[in-house]
């Protein structure tokens, strides 16, 4: 029987359902719904495609709302043959399958232009379809061949109120379109995270306040032989409030209230976290944490981290370069003299070994002389070492709160 949701009548039919297998209760069904909206959820697992039901559905078209196709990949293409007709009423579209069928492109006649939510889960397209101007949301994810940059653009040309995009991280993106822009002027989200997209966002404006989760390679080649744009479409995202400098092999995270930017480093790149910090504002982050396992020189890290006038939390993780970073933390050994991180609370020191705590009780007391006391240092080990009770008992001259999760000798 039919559903009443909010006084309309949607008839939700289930082919695997025995009681809906019979050509004359499955009329009886569809006349009794008379004009109403269809949800219509296709799942040939346990059905033959002979089976009378199918007869009915060129017929319902034209009142389909929503369409969900679950299929094995041989009987794409049997299912799609039955979906030809325009479906003038259709707001929800979801195909799913297996090994990346082809998706023929005549489906409704090639017009999906009433659609509001579009999700393709491994099943092949081109993209072919235009005039999406009702379109809100796309999901895609395919394993190969890939789909195109040019596919891409022409796509998003075509959805101007696209405002959710999920594209997954096996789906393969390739080549690039000289010197062409496209705006998403109402996009509110955006996830490509797992893959590479630095070819697809030198070619997209992201609007502000848009909240992105990506993944993009620094640099990025230049388009038309101009520098890549998508670092000044990322600027256009709101202020990042946590930064991590993370390994060379990982990449540089950054994060804020509009989502989530990781610059993967380029194989042989050194010096990429720094890089790549220094084309942001950086000017309102709060959080940073650094994981580096290169050993650049203080000045250009203090170059970069100046800028950041509202600090507050400070998280140095095990690396080769802990102690450059914590020098840069002290007044005295950078080239100007000026305090870095003025409004720095708190500094966290994860150490899976000893370090000299002398050059943290000289920071400490060079800030403290320069009045910016950090409020609380906190080392924490894996290995427990021991660190000279005198030590100690100097840092905490210059420091409101010392937590130290290691033996004190």
């Amino acid at each position: 029987m039919p559903d009443l949701e909010g006084g309309v009548c949607v008839a939700c039919l289930f082919v695997d359902r025995p009681q809906l297998r019979g050509p004359g209760q499955n009329s009886r069904y569809l006349d009794r719904s008379k004009s109403s909206p269809i949800n219509l959820f296709l799942d040939t697992a346990e059905v033959d495609l002979s089976d009378p039901f199918f007869e009915f559905i060129p017929g319902v078209t034209g009142r389909l709302k929503s369409l969900v196709i679950d299929v094995e990949p041989e009987e794409l293409e049997l299912v799609s043959a039955y979906l030809t007709s325009h479906a003038p009423l259709l707001e929800v579209l979801s195909i799913y399958s297996s090994s990346d069928p082809v998706l023929p492109s005549a489906l409704f006649n090639g017009d999906l232009s009433s659609l509001h939510e579009l999700c393709l889960g491994h099943v092949h397209t081109g993209l072919p379809w235009r005039n999406m101007v009702n379109l809100t949301l796309l999901t895609l994810t395919y394993r190969s061949p890939p789909v195109s940059i040019g596919q891409l653009l022409d796509f998003f040309e075509s959805a101007p109120h696209l405002c959710e995009v999920d594209i997954f991280p096996t789906t393969p993106i390739s080549g690039t379109r000289t010197g062409r822009l496209v705006p998403l002027t109402c996009l509110q989200r955006m996830d490509t995270s797992g893959h590479s997209s630095s070819h697809l966002f030198d070619h997209l404006l992201i609007p502000v306040g848009a909240r992105l989760k990506m993944e993009v390679n620094l640099p990025s080649p230049p388009v038309g032989g101009r520098s890549p744009r998508f670092i000044d479409n990322l600027k256009n995202l709101s202020n990042f409030t946590t930064i991590k400098l993370d390994h060379a092999s990982t990449g540089t995270t950054f994060s804020g209230p509009n989502g989530e930017v990781l610059m993967v480093p380029q194989v042989g790149r050194t010096g990429l976290a720094l890089e790549s910090l220094a084309h942001f504002d950086a000017s309102k982050a709060e959080r940073l944490g650094v994981g580096l396992v290169e050993s650049p020189a203080s000045d250009p890290i203090y170059r970069v981290l100046l800028p950041m006038k509202d600090l507050r939390t400070v998280t140095l993780y095990q690396s080769e370069n802990l102690l450059i970073f914590i020098r840069v933390l002290h007044p005295s050994t950078n080239s100007s003299g000026a305090v870095v991180f003025p409004r720095l609370e708190e500094l966290i020191i994860m150490n899976s070994g000893k370090f000299g705590l002398k050059v943290v009780v000289a920071m400490a007391a060079a800030r403290a002389s320069r009045g910016a006391k950090p409020k609380t240092v906190r080392i924490a080990g894996w290995l427990q070492p021991t660190y000279p009770h005198l030590d100690v008992l100097e840092l905490k001259k210059h420091v409101l709160h010392v937590k130290c999760g290691c033996n004190v000798g």
